[in-house]
């Protein structure tokens, strides 16, 4: 398994049509996180983006992911930060 720490920059103008679909996205995160597939996830408080930290088999497993994720076919996000990361504190 491998960490993978995603940032999201949210599209401003397109703020209306994220909020509309965003009750699907934190549902799909929930279930990402109930299957181990999610670490960790969450607004940056200006609202202008967001950090994801995933635990996946592989790059592949990331973006198929994200391709699923409700975010995505809404077209309200552009990946600013897409890596592998190694946690020398992991979460508890």
């Amino acid at each position: 398994m491998a960490q993978f720490v995603v940032q999201l920059r949210f599209d401003l103008d397109r703020t209306d049509q994220r909020m509309e679909v965003r009750p699907a996205h934190r549902e799909y995160l929930a279930a990402l996180k109930a299957d181990g597939k999610l670490v960790a996830a969450g607004p940056f408080t200006d609202q202008t983006g967001a950090l994801l930290v995933y635990d996946v088999a592989d790059e592949a497993e990331l973006r198929d992911i994200l391709a699923k994720d409700p975010y995505t076919p809404a077209d309200v996000y552009e990946i600013a930060t897409l890596a592998e990361w190694q946690p020398l504190f992991p979460f508890s």
